[in-house]
């Protein structure tokens, strides 16, 4: 058929939804699928289609390349095009951390090494999914034990972090003049919590 796409466009389609490498065996038994069967395809076509696509994305108009990884094959970005894919990835994560994450984020960050109960004394209510969300992420990681009954567990910003926000250091983070209006209060409040638990 004239108007049927290309082997290789075909297979482009593919390689750009797929998370993970791609072996020449899971790619035959997608061409083996019924919606597939119409398409003129075998091991043989299937490879050249392959060395089709890795000559035309050695072009420099393209930002990615097909890459043999893993057993497999997987549209990756070009390493000269890295950092700006990974400032993409960041921001969408940034947009996945919920309020309640950011704002306990933010707490460790200023007030780091803390611990749960401080951080929960801070924000007035649990933060459980909130820390265990940040640690999965990679953005905090535990410091230690606090010296205080129970031993409990210190949180602190991770390298991950600072690469995160674009920091060079923890130094960099915006200075905070004030807490709460009355930050005397506050610690002295704090204070009297912490030595409670």
């Amino acid at each position: 058929m004239e108007n049927s796409p290309k082997l290789s466009t075909i297979l482009e389609a593919i390689f750009f939804v797929s998370e993970n490498p791609l072996s020449l065996k899971e790619i035959l038994q997608i061409f083996e699928r019924p919606e597939m069967q119409s398409i003129e395809s075998n091991k043989e076509k299937i490879i050249a289609a392959i060395d089709e696509l890795q000559n035309k994305y050695e072009s420099p108009d393209f930002a990615f390349e097909l890459k043999e990884i893993a057993g497999g094959y997987q549209l990756l970005t070009k390493a000269q095009y890295a950092t700006y894919a990974r400032q993409a990835i960041l921001h969408k994560d940034w947009k996945k951390l919920s309020k309640a994450a950011l704002e306990t984020l933010s707490i460790i960050a200023y007030k780091q090494p803390i611990t749960k109960s401080e951080i929960e004394f801070i924000r007035g209510v649990n933060c459980d999914h909130a820390l265990q969300k940040l640690l999965e992420k990679q953005l905090i990681e535990p410091a230690g034990r606090a010296d205080l009954p129970g031993k409990p567990l210190l949180y602190r910003t991770t390298h991950y972090f600072i690469e995160y926000f674009g920091l060079k250091s923890i130094e960099d983070l915006p200075k905070i003049k004030e807490i709460t209006a009355n930050e005397k209060e506050f610690e002295q409040n704090f204070q009297t919590v912490a030595s409670e638990q």
